[in-house]
């Protein structure tokens, strides 16, 4: 049986960042996964322009709640929820996520905690483990479910490579070039076209 691993942002909805970064005029908060692959050099950035600029957790929650999920992305959901059981596999945070989760019909979501001191602030980040998306793919391995793992960023691609069927979804054309061998889709019906020959 296959299971199905999933992204969150630049796949089923926005980018979190880059809309904090619009809302708030920062354009230093643009940068994603998709544009450093070090993940901790980019959360530490993003922690050091936080309190620079003096936002708070309140701050980001507020533009979070605008946000809506991509076109097509519910429907794409209840499909794959429908054949077989999917998790949301995020380096978002439990603090953002709730909102965007719950308009996705709440799919089981792995992700990481912001650490938050008495006045609002974020002043650091817990991972859930190192290598956390690979991680999740080989737990189930090792229960004997097949994965078929999808996302969009440098931080998917461990976890695309562990799983039985890894696939880029709408990449910047920086991971492409770097990651050949991974197939790209570019929209849900390409995706659900590759699903479907493991799914159906």
């Amino acid at each position: 049986m296959y299971l199905v691993c999933a992204d969150l942002e630049g796949v089923f909805v926005p980018e979190v960042w880059i809309n904090v970064a619009e809302k708030t005029g920062i354009p230093e908060l643009r940068l994603t996964t998709r544009d450093i692959s070090d993940y901790d050099v980019l959360m530490k950035q993003r922690l050091k322009i936080l309190e620079e600029k003096g936002l708070k957790l309140k701050d980001i929650q507020d533009v979070i709640a605008t946000i809506k999920p991509l076109d097509g992305a519910v429907e794409f959901i209840n499909w794959i929820r429908e054949t077989t059981q999917l998790i949301v596999v995020s380096d978002t945070f439990s603090q953002f996520a709730e909102p965007l989760m719950k308009q996705l019909g709440r799919p089981t979501l792995f992700c990481h905690n912001l650490v938050i001191d008495e006045n609002n602030n974020i002043i650091d980040y817990k991972l859930r483990q190192k290598d956390p998306k690979k991680k999740v793919v080989q737990a189930l391995q090792s229960l004997q479910y097949k994965v078929i793992a999808f996302g969009d960023s440098y931080n998917d691609v461990t976890m695309l490579q562990q799983a039985n069927k890894g696939i880029l979804f709408r990449p910047p054309q920086n991971v492409i070039e770097e990651f050949p061998q991974l197939p790209v889709t570019n929209n849900y019906t390409e995706l659900k076209a590759l699903l479907e020959t493991h799914l159906c």
